[in-house]
């Protein structure tokens, strides 16, 4: 009898134990919550151009970034679109909460929205705990991150965009210190047709220690003066922090004077978005505070091919134009690098003059803030017409002329296309003259989008309305040094018929 009881016992034990190991081999995710966690995540897949991998060590480190920006550790609800993420941990607990702007597909010019997701240990998983809209209506312009505006180290969610008028917005909600304090209140939320900026000053030491609190940051807003016939006049105004209410209120205005502009060429400008970008495009100069052109600091517009090179500090950042939207002054571009795919950068630029542009630069601070964007401030377009070379009419970035050469037969339309014949193949594209450092340069840019830029010299100094008979063209290149030769062989071209 004891003999079969033990036989029962072992059997039963034996059974017990095999189905407590087949229960952890086919549900692991009962016994690791961090696993569950993980399963329950909504993944965004975002195409990609099929491209050789390396390998490198960078390579990987941003593939992963960008992966990480694109989880969303709770799931949205149906019709919501995920349009940023923002990773960070907002409450001390050395692990990340998420801050992710959407919009409802479900809504007719949605606003976008804010939601805070953050870990539930009850529930051990991540769930959305708040959401609010803001003023912005368009993905492809907002920025969202975070700062202590306030300083008293209290987070500070600030998300920048554009809304569905052309004005620039600007919704900021605060988490207030403590357990009991609501997850975030709304403290300011602007909208104007100019620029809207956070005047961030350096703070003391003490608040820098953590031994005091810090000024309040003023925001300062542009937008148009509409009791001056002016159109290029501005308001300046100003927000304060009021710590009272826990408000910014308005708290000062200064009208800023504009240039005097032809009117009827402001309106043609900045009421087609059309027309500014064929007006930007180009290289602009950098005008120093003493009212100097720097030619080590530029930027070249290319809305043709979707390109925007920064080129400063003897280094040269080539962004990809993504999107832009027309503003009361001018345009704002979003943009990212072509070299790291996270970096992005916003750029609002507005008409100062009919040769200048005011450009500020929003960088994409999850990456790093800047107190001055190296960036802002006014640009002066490369190429005036008076520095032009004499041999050359002033105004004429066209011709209409044949030329014989080494490369072949090349003819220069008057509407600003050639044709270069060589061996009976034909490479058509855009081209011009233009001046620069007094002296007179030649850019070919084919309908590929290949550019390719020449010194022009010139023996014989043409008429007015006539075309000079010999051309030498030297293959140079534009850097921070201004013309740089590639040490290529010189081309030598011939009016045809002569």
């Amino acid at each position: 009898m004891t003999r079969t009881f033990l036989k029962v016992i072992t059997t039963l034990v034996f059974v017990f134990v095999a189905l407590g190991i087949g229960v952890l081999v086919v549900f692991p995710s009962l016994w690791n919550p961090k696993k569950a966690d993980e399963y329950r995540q909504t993944r965004i897949v975002i195409p990609q151009a099929m491209i050789p991998e390396t390998g490198t060590e960078e390579n990987i480190a941003e593939r992963m970034a960008r992966e990480d920006q694109l989880t969303i550790k709770a799931p949205l609800a149906d019709g919501e679109i995920m349009a940023l993420v923002l990773n960070e941990d907002l409450d001390g607990d050395h692990q990340d909460e998420q801050i992710v702007a959407y919009r409802n597909l479900l809504e007719i010019e949605s606003p976008i929205y804010l939601t805070y997701i953050d870990y539930d240990e009850s529930q051990r998983g991540y769930r959305r705990v708040w959401s609010a809209p803001t003023a912005a209506t368009r993905p492809g312009t907002i920025s969202l991150y975070t700062q202590d505006l306030v300083g008293d180290r209290s987070i500070c969610i600030l998300l920048a965009g554009m809304n569905g008028l052309g004005e620039h917005t600007l919704t900021i909600f605060r988490k207030p210190q403590g357990d009991a304090a609501p997850d975030f209140t709304k403290i300011a939320e602007l909208r104007i047709d100019g620029s809207i900026t956070v005047r961030e000053a350096e703070r003391a030491q003490a608040y820098q220690l953590g031994m005091s609190r810090g000024a309040s940051f003023p925001i300062v807003a542009y937008g148009r003066d509409y009791d001056s016939p002016n159109i290029m006049d501005q308001v300046e105004i100003t927000y304060a922090y009021n710590a009272i209410n826990g408000l910014y209120e308005q708290s000062g205005i200064i009208p800023v004077p504009g240039t005097q502009i032809e009117q009827r060429r402001v309106r043609e400008l900045l009421g087609n978005p059309g027309a500014f970008e064929d007006f930007i495009t180009g290289l602009w100069y950098y005008i120093s505070p003493q009212g100097t052109i720097d030619l080590k600091q530029y930027i070249y517009f290319d809305p043709s091919s979707r390109e925007i090179i920064f080129y400063g500090d003897e280094t040269q950042q080539v962004f990809t134009w993504q999107n832009s939207s027309a503003t009361r002054y001018g345009l704002y571009v979003a943009s990212q690098n072509i070299s790291v795919t996270t970096l992005r950068r916003s750029i609002d630029i507005e008409l100062e003059t009919l040769d200048s542009i005011r450009v500020k630069v929003f960088e994409d601070v999850r990456l790093k803030i800047v107190v001055n964007p190296p960036w802002d401030g006014s640009y002066r377009k490369a190429g005036p017409m008076e520095n032009r070379p004499a041999g050359q009419a002033k105004g004429s970035a066209h011709i209409d002329a044949s030329y014989d050469g080494s490369i072949g037969k090349i003819r220069f339309s008057p509407d600003g296309n050639y044709e270069l014949n060589v061996g009976g193949a034909v490479r058509a594209g855009k081209y011009a003259f233009f001046g620069l450092e007094n002296r007179e340069l030649l850019e070919l840019r084919s309908g590929s989008g290949e550019r390719e830029t020449y010194l022009v010299e010139s023996q014989d100094a043409s008429e007015e309305g006539k075309n000079r008979k010999a051309l030498t063209l030297l293959r140079i290149r534009l850097g921070a040094r201004g013309i740089q030769e590639l040490h290529e062989g010189t081309i030598s071209l011939t009016l045809a018929g002569e």
